[in-house]
């Protein structure tokens, strides 16, 4: 069946978000929607090289080839695929809201969104705990007395309230504080064209903080090349490294694939690629349907930011493994979450080795620091403006209504509320913070591998091709291996640090209950953007009934009774004219728990009467409420004739609630009510 779209709705059918055309974001350059994938990316070079080094010490460099492996083999395949299925940037939530429907779906959708919302809270204070550390570090004298008379007024001022809480007031904490606030000053500042502003700052600060670490990893590899004794040394020395009793190379090997779920953060940020999608720009062209330009884009981005972060870890692991020593970056050691800053500021390296750059020190240290808390601060903010675009796309469909949201500015005071109270919570310590996030990054991208796995296996392939049926058998099987691998790594997470699954469920529980109380106070809605009809045949009889003075609209549930049998029992229990002309209205509910709905509409005239049927519905008393209504726009009202029910009003409203049925007289009528305050354009309910 062709479906034909109407040519407009009655201005009782209110237009929100759902029936407003969604605001496109500006499109850039590929290379350019790179460096906006880099804040996030990119920026976990700050902190990466010295928790390598904490989890697998002088096994460091070969464990990050595990992560390089995971990245190029695992998580860029399952997003180069999902680009191509979802160009339109809901990724995979979006494409798993569309393979698994109903509450069921609703309910995965509804988990997997609080673990996206941990991610990207856990992103920001993630990054602003970082670019504190490297704040703190910076040696010059006047900045180190400043940071010491803040942290003792802090300190001081707490402990007017209660000594423990003076003592609470660590330096890292107190300047994490004060750069989470300059953020949150910046953020409200720009958060009005903050998708163009944010390109401009972010192109030439990533492409800076590129140029920084490219320089420091590339000197310490020259620095490496004239002293080959330390490469040798650890080479041959890496057999006998001692770990929970595993030696030699076989144990180094299983040893570096037992570290990964610890390092799981060289991925973080790579799952941001699908909300970034709509900002790559195509090609002239393109056809809306299909967007081939944009998903070409698309994938050199993807494949560009996992080289060059494939090069920068391994380069960078093994740099500031062999040259830093060991003290440094130990527990409490300078190097710690700075391993790169480390050298930057000219630090002392191991003996025999000068500088890896002439020019280290001071000043190269502070312009590193400098440009490395603006990478780290700008990641969280411009990741913080993504989640408040890619969450109310999924809500929208639970009944949450986002419009005072937006106006009133209360989800950016939502979201620093939960940043302030994470950061109190993990007292702003990056390595406390790193399990709940590495949870977050696992549990997203596990859900990408499978919903490609589901999605390839649903996609038709030609029958007479043995080719194609085998292309995509490896496909799915490749996409579950990758699945499976990320979900025991994701399960070695949460076992060693449940804190992601804590976060996740307050999320999940807050975004639940936000959504059920939206729900309910929107229950009175008309809910209905649209009607389509299933041929032109049928948009002819709905336009010439709708014209029409027909008296009686007999809703009737298909397949209970016999229409004959039901128009008789109307007919004698409300006193009808024999000769007065009936309409069936036959509604079907297709989906109860979406909160909108497009009702598609067939018009079809069998023995005596017509039957309308609709389908495509989300509440059968909405329905029958806005095609009463727009059957009263040009004619006079028609009255719903309705049998009575015997439902109590409790299971009614679970019904209704549930699954779109309960007490539907009752319900019609308050719709209607509601909708249309003019008692001469209202239909009339009559229940017998």
């Amino acid at each position: 069946m062709q479906e034909t779209q109407t040519s407009g709705l009655s201005p009782l059918f209110k237009a929100d978000e759902a029936t407003a055309p969604a605001v496109r974001p500006p499109a850039y350059f590929w290379l350019w929607v790179t460096c906006l994938l880099g804040l996030d990316y990119f920026s976990t070079l700050a902190y990466q090289p010295s928790i390598t080094y904490e989890v697998a010490g002088r096994l460091g460099p070969l464990a990050t080839l595990v992560v390089v492996g995971v990245t190029l083999l695992g998580a860029l395949p399952v997003y180069c695929y999902l680009a191509g299925r979802s160009p339109t940037g809901q990724g995979s939530l979006g494409m798993l809201a569309r393979l698994v429907r109903g509450w069921h779906g609703k309910t995965l959708v509804l988990i997997l969104l609080g673990f996206a919302a941990t991610d990207f809270i856990m992103l920001k204070t993630i990054s602003v705990a970082d670019a504190a550390v490297h704040l703190i570090g910076n040696q010059h004298a006047d900045w180190q007395r400043s940071l010491e008379a803040l942290t003792a007024w802090c300190h001081a001022a707490g402990n007017d309230i209660d000594p423990a809480f003076g003592d609470f007031f660590t330096r890292q904490l107190v300047v994490t504080l004060l750069l989470g606030v300059m953020g949150f000053v910046f953020w409200s500042i720009l958060r009005r064209g903050f998708n163009r502003n944010v390109i401009v700052l972010a192109v030439p600060l990533v492409g800076l903080f590129l140029l920084l670490n490219g320089l420091l990893i590339l000197g310490g590899a020259v620095a490496l090349w004239h002293n080959p004794e330390l490469v040798t040394a650890w080479w041959q020395a890496l057999p006998r490294e001692t770990h929970h009793g595993w030696t030699g190379w076989g144990g180094t090997a299983f040893l570096c694939l037992i570290f990964f779920p610890h390092l799981a953060l060289g991925l973080s940020g790579f799952e941001m690629n699908m909300i970034l999608m709509p900002q790559v720009q195509g090609q002239v062209g393109d056809d809306a349907a299909h967007l081939t330009g944009r998903i070409r884009n698309t994938r050199k981005v993807l494949v560009t930011a996992a080289v060059l972060m494939s090069v920068c870890l391994v380069g960078s692991s093994l740099v500031t493994t062999l040259l830093i020593p060991a003290d440094a970056l130990g527990p409490h050691g300078r190097a710690v979450n700075r391993a790169l800053a480390y050298l930057a500021h000219g630090e002392p390296l191991v003996p025999g080795t000068g500088p890896v750059l002439p020019w280290c020190g001071l000043a190269f240290g502070a312009l590193y620091d400098s440009v490395t808390i603006l990478v780290l601060t700008m990641a969280g903010t411009s990741v913080m403006t993504a989640l408040g675009v890619y969450l109310p796309q999924f809500l929208l469909r639970f009944g949450m209504e986002f419009k005072w949201i937006h106006r009133w500015g209360v989800l950016l005071l939502i979201f620093a509320a939960i940043n302030l109270a994470v950061t109190l919570w993990f007292r702003a310590s990056v390595s406390d913070q790193r399990g709940a996030y590495a949870t977050a990054v696992l549990v997203l991208i596990t859900c990408g591998a499978l919903v490609a796995a589901i999605d390839r296996r649903a996609r038709p392939t030609s029958a007479a091709s043995w080719r194609a049926r085998l292309a995509r058998t490896f496909k799915v099987s490749y996409f579950v291996l990758v699945a499976a691998g990320f979900l025991a790594t994701t399960f070695a997470v949460v076992w060693n640090a449940p804190e992601g699954l804590w976060i996740a469920g307050i999320f999940l529980a807050f975004i639940f209950a936000m959504s059920v109380l939206s729900r309910a106070l929107r229950a009175d809605e008309l809910r209905t953007i649209g009607f389509a009809f299933v041929d032109e045949q049928s948009r002819f009889l709905w336009d010439s009934l709708r014209l029409a003075d027909f008296p009686v609209l007999i809703p009737h549930r298909p397949g209970r009774d016999v229409r004959a049998v039901k128009e008789q029992q109307i007919r004698s229990d409300h006193c009808l004219n024999p000769e007065a002309d009936v309409v069936f209205l036959e509604v079907e509910v297709e989906d109860p728990s979406e909160f909108y709905q497009n009702l598609l509409i067939e018009v079809a005239r069998e023995d005596h009467c017509f039957i309308i049927k609709v389908t495509r519905g989300v509440s059968i008393a909405h329905a029958i409420a806005a095609v009463a209504l727009e059957m009263s726009r040009h004619s006079k009202p028609p009255s719903l004739h309705f049998g009575w029910t015997e439902m109590d009003l409790l299971s009614a409203s679970w019904g209704y609630l549930a699954f779109g049925e309960g007490n539907i007289p009752w319900k019609v009528r308050e719709l209607i009510h509601r909708a249309q305050p003019d008692p001469r354009h209202r239909p009339r309910v009559i229940v017998g």
